[in-house]
């Protein structure tokens, strides 16, 4: 029997008795969204200012998306790709044609497209470059978050991801993140396949390189017969006030109709690619190195979906439609001001930090504190939902509908709730 009509505190203890303890949520339990606005089993409304980490750029069951989800569910929802369906096609016309790539390899959520990253940029070191079998390595950037899987918790820092799960995957070099020399060093040793990066660190709490980091990355990748990855599975689609973080400094008036200024030779999607609706990511990269991959070689019983295929085309086209990308760009710029404010009249804020809507502030704390996290706690009781990363950083990463009026209410809210700590 299914339970109904229960309270926040009894749904909280049902998943402590029940579910693994492998989150630790704020003590909030979330039963409706729509738009920028969420609200609790009780009622109470609260601004999101997560956005389920980036998934739902598009707002909380935008009405577009949602009409494509029920109304593909009501046709055909599953096939696998035993046979052909209706939708893949169409969808991979239409998400290559709109990143300017020749061919997409379709899977489910953002961690499964790293692994498949993982693994082409493998078999076209040996197919295409000529490694020798089992022989490559790649190259990742300290402080990183790609998942939680096997393989790319073997290439994390961070004690928390690898603490006894090991033994880890061979074959992987982590160098220093915003570090050219350490790159260029790195490249040239023997065997490797590729160097896979985030072009904003977001788990790792927003650090962003400098502006010349990735353009210099790819064109060391280049230089040394190196892939250049591109995992923008949090800071694509509109995030960072551009199409993809990887589009240098253009500030994309729609989407992008030129290839960006560093184009990655894999390009990995996942989070809004769906609007948060259902899981979608997806592997792009040209024909030169995705025709490595052949029948039975990689795939999923669940990858490529009729569903996915029609829930992602119709987020893409509210992105495009909607200029997301221009509005995160303009609101951005307005936050980290206001932000910037606090940083000067306030003691509990040392930094803050971000492009577009992805942004952090720095609590002036050490990383074992829970300051962080008290502030969060208090920012849900003044009505707005936002989660610490690394103890005393806190992401601030709303919708990107979110209108300037809003924007300044939440700010409102931010400052009110850090008032009460100083």
């Amino acid at each position: 029997m299914i339970e109904t009509e229960l309270n926040s505190k009894e749904l909280i203890a049902l998943e402590d008795q029940h579910g693994a303890h492998n989150y630790h949520p704020l003590p909030v339990v979330l039963s409706k969204g729509e738009g920028v606005y969420v609200w609790d089993v009780e009622g109470k409304k609260y601004y999101d200012f997560l956005s389920a980490y980036s998934a739902v750029n598009q707002g909380h069951c935008h009405p577009r998306i949602i009409q494509a989800l029920t109304a593909q569910a009501s046709e055909l929802t599953l096939t696998s790709r035993a046979f052909y369906n209706d939708m893949l096609g169409k969808y991979e016309k239409y998400i290559t044609e709109y990143f300017a790539y020749d061919k997409v390899l379709p899977i489910n959520t953002g961690v499964e497209a790293v692994e498949t990253a993982i693994k082409v940029c493998r078999k076209w070191a040996y197919e295409k470059k000529g490694l020798e079998s089992n022989t490559a390595t790649i190259i990742f950037a300290k402080g990183n978050f790609h998942g939680r899987t096997l393989g790319v918790i073997s290439a994390s820092t961070d004690p928390t991801a690898t603490k006894n799960f090991g033994p880890y995957l061979p074959g992987i070099e982590v160098i220093p993140y915003n570090d050219l020399d350490a790159l260029e060093l790195a490249l040239q040793k023997p065997d490797v396949a590729g160097f896979l990066v985030e072009p904003i660190q977001g788990e790792a709490g927003v650090y962003v390189p400098d502006d010349d980091y990735l353009a210099g990355a790819a064109r060391l990748c280049k230089e040394h017969n190196a892939l250049f990855i591109a995992d923008e599975v949090q800071t694509g689609i509109a995030r960072t006030g551009r199409l993809l973080a990887t589009c240098g400094n253009c500030t994309c008036t729609g989407h992008c109709e030129n290839r960006p200024e560093v184009r990655p030779d894999i390009l990995i999607l996942g989070k809004a690619l769906s609007g948060g609706v259902f899981p979608v990511s997806a592997v792009l990269a040209d024909d030169e190195i995705m025709d490595c991959i052949k029948p039975g070689e990689h795939g999923s019983t669940f990858g490529g979906n009729p569903l996915a295929c029609a829930v992602a085309m119709a987020a893409l086209e509210v992105v495009k439609d909607e200029e997301l990308q221009v509005n995160a760009y303009r609101l951005g710029v307005k936050f980290r001001e206001r932000m910037q404010k606090l940083v000067e009249s306030h003691d509990l804020v040392n930094l803050v930090r971000g492009k577009g809507l992805l942004n952090a502030i720095v609590i002036n704390d050490d990383e074992d504190s829970d300051t962080a996290w008290n502030i969060c706690v208090a920012l849900a009781k003044n009505g707005l939902l936002a989660k610490p990363t690394h103890g005393n950083i806190i992401r601030f990463a709303p919708p990107l509908v979110m209108t300037e009026d809003q924007l300044m209410e939440c700010c409102d809210i931010i400052e009110k709730t850090l008032s009460e700590f100083e």
